[in-house]
């Protein structure tokens, strides 16, 4: 099968599209007060978990806030049932990824952490705020359900595009509302390229 430049040019409007269509609205807003409130008041930390694809989007998410000043984990949905649910504290703010809103071990997730602190504050990334997920999180941030640009529609591609996109919003609108600024970026990343950058005047 012959492939041409006009079909790649193609699939990157998907994309784009895809994020163009990510549904702005005050849920985005609701979740970055959550956040400020849980992590920078009440000082607990965001507990991020999903599996597969998903959940290597959270890992990406979680440590993008800690080296921008908002203390962030990783918790694998499995592993939590093995005994890692025992990170979580009572103001941590769990934001958890599924396309689906149906991931079993996800859903499992919230129901543990549940029975653990009855009053912690959940945040899903999701394809539409009314599947299962979407119904059972405090605030739910929907991608807009986009099509993958997989030939199968099977393959997690645009749908993760769009969850990292919704990652990057909530980091930086909360690295703004804390006014975080370069020395405090230095203090936290201190080799490579990146930590000379934040150091220069």
């Amino acid at each position: 099968m012959s492939q041409s430049l006009e079909e790649i040019r193609s699939l990157v409007e998907k994309e784009v599209q895809a994020i163009h269509n990510i549904p702005v609205d005050e849920s985005i807003l609701n979740a970055i007060d959550a956040l400020y409130e849980q992590i920078h008041v009440k000082k607990g930390k965001i507990v991020i978990s999903g599996i597969g694809k998903a959940g290597q989007i959270g890992q990406n998410i979680a440590t993008t806030f800690c080296s921008t000043g908002s203390p962030a984990v990783f918790l694998h949905p499995s592993e939590a049932q093995h005994g890692d649910l025992g990170v979580l504290q009572p103001n941590d703010i769990l934001l958890v990824i599924s396309n689906s809103g149906k991931t079993e071990e996800i859903l499992k997730l919230l129901e543990l952490a549940d029975n653990l602190y009855p009053k912690i504050k959940t945040i899903c990334i999701t394809g539409h705020p009314e599947n299962e997920l979407g119904r059972t999180a405090n605030i739910c941030l929907s991608t807009g359900q986009p099509k993958e640009i997989c030939p199968l529609d099977l393959t997690p591609t645009t749908s993760t595009t769009v969850m990292s996109v919704l990652g990057d919003l909530l980091v930086v609108m909360l690295m703004k509302k804390i006014n975080f600024d370069k020395a405090g970026y230095a203090k936290r990343h201190h080799s490579g390229y990146l930590g000379q950058k934040s150091r220069m005047q």
